[in-house]
């Protein structure tokens, strides 16, 4: 596959990447250079290969999802400006705001 200066142009404007004249040729050329290295990798056999990490049978293990205090109300509200609640917990006061 090979780009033509229409094409890298419109790369650089979804890019959002100013191209002066002088370095379109100069792109065009780096830009075919990438796409023969792709496809250079993509006529190499790799069937039967198994992938070397991540991918395959591998599953994150699911945690339960627990709302807690974190066990250390009294530090976290230490230097809380304003503190409100009561037996029910204690939380940071903020002023009501109305537009």
């Amino acid at each position: 596959m090979s780009l033509d200066t229409a094409t890298v142009r419109r790369i650089a404007s979804l890019a959002r990447i100013r191209l002066e004249e002088e370095e379109v040729g100069r792109m065009q050329a780096e830009l075919n250079g990438i796409l023969g290295w792709i496809e250079q990798l993509q006529a190499v056999p790799t069937d039967g290969v198994e992938p070397m990490a991540g991918g395959g049978a591998v599953s994150l293990r699911m945690r339960d999802d627990l709302v807690t205090d974190g066990g250390i109300p009294e530090k976290i509200l230490a230097n809380a400006p304003d503190r409100q609640g009561g037996e029910g917990g204690e939380y940071f006061g903020v002023p009501k705001v109305v537009e």
